[in-house]
């Protein structure tokens, strides 16, 4: 199985650049996908651009709010409505992934509560997304740099989510950046929990930048592991590139360009 690479718009958005010029240059590399953190005003252009360029797209927001999310029972209603809206979208337009989040932890909550809390509030939603083939993905997220507080911050407590529910469509978003600050062990971690892992992030440790030498992943071995597990769905690079961001698209694609 090859890696399936897919760009998050609009980090690599060069100024003078069109977006149908993006589009028609990351599929000229040989990306597979694009995808989105929500849905901008420009969403149906690019839904019309990623299909001309036969280009899937991978991934987006399924709900509001990353702080305030699944471990707040306050929270189900609306984000079971917000997440329902998100199915439809995705089905409408095959977009295989949704986001969702933990939220932050909360006062005089145990960690046992809080994930039998966040499993609750996508059991109630996880029927709707398997009759659609939607995947629901918790993102795993650090709390050491970036998200101060964020309770799914290790692969074991999201892992813990998705076999609490037991659905095929509530799987992980493995963000292999924040899994490198949080926990390392990344190959073996990746091996021993893909069968919960819907979609991959990158970006180089530290700094959140290009997947080149001075960071301390090594990308290229990571993806052939990953590829290696026969894993068939994507992985979006999430980063900043540190300068032309389509030099960084083509080197970037080169790394990541693995087989199992």
């Amino acid at each position: 199985m090859r890696i399936k690479q897919s760009i998050c718009y609009p980090l690599f958005m060069p100024k003078e650049m069109a977006l149908a010029d993006l589009v028609a240059t990351a599929a000229e590399i040989g990306y597979a996908a694009i995808e989105l953190w929500s849905r901008p005003p420009e969403f149906e252009e690019i839904m019309d651009l990623a299909k001309r360029h036969k280009l899937a797209v991978a991934s987006m927001s399924g709900h509001g709010s990353l702080p305030d999310g699944l471990n707040k029972r306050s929270n189900h209603d609306r984000i079971e409505a917000e997440l329902r809206e998100s199915i439809d979208i995705a089905a409408q337009h095959g977009i295989p992934g949704l986001i969702c989040f933990s939220g932050n932890i909360q006062p005089h909550q145990s960690e046992i509560e809080a994930i039998t809390a966040v499993a609750d509030g996508l059991a109630r939603i996880a029927p709707y997304a398997e009759e659609k083939g939607i995947n629901l993905n918790v993102e795993l997220l650090n709390s050491k740099i970036d998200h101060p507080g964020y309770q799914c911050d290790h692969t074991l407590w999201g892992a813990a989510v998705c076999e609490r529910v037991n659905s095929p469509r509530v799987k992980l978003l493995y963000d292999i950046y924040h899994m490198q600050i949080m926990e390392g062990d990344l190959i073996r971690n990746i091996r021993s929990h893909i069968k919960w892992i819907g979609h991959f992030h990158t970006a180089g440790v530290p700094g959140r930048n290009d997947l080149d030498d001075s960071q301390e992943i090594n990308y290229r071995g990571v993806c052939k592991a990953i590829a290696q597990t026969g894993y068939d769905l994507y992985v979006g690079h999430e980063f900043r590139p540190k300068g032309d961001p389509i030099a960084s698209l083509r080197e970037t694609f080169k790394i990541c360009d693995q087989e199992g």
